[in-house]
């Protein structure tokens, strides 16, 4: 597994409906990348670019972060998105 540095998130993207609600499926080359997460691992904060950073989300938090943010990555097979904490723009309760 990968361990975050300073205020990075480790996210495992939840997968987007692939039929809408009036039963139309939609191709897998023209749906979204969806926004929503599971938080998979956390940095561990700390003094970065001169300002304290308190992390605010934790491992299996559902999180909406921002469409273009963050780094992708493939590990043994599993893709995982890696952002900024500021990224993230709200914990799904």
């Amino acid at each position: 597994m990968i361990k975050p540095l300073q205020d990075r998130v480790v996210l495992k993207i939840v997968e987007s409906e692939e039929t809408t609600k009036s039963g139309i499926i939609i191709a897998a080359n023209a749906k979204e990348k969806s926004q929503i997460a599971t938080v998979v691992a956390v940095g561990p904060g700390g003094n970065v670019d001169g300002n304290e950073v308190i992390m605010q989300v934790k491992p299996n938090d559902r999180v909406v972060f921002a469409k273009y943010s963050g780094t992708e990555i493939n590990i043994d097979g599993e893709e995982f998105t890696i952002v900024k904490q500021s990224d993230i723009l709200g914990i799904i309760e």
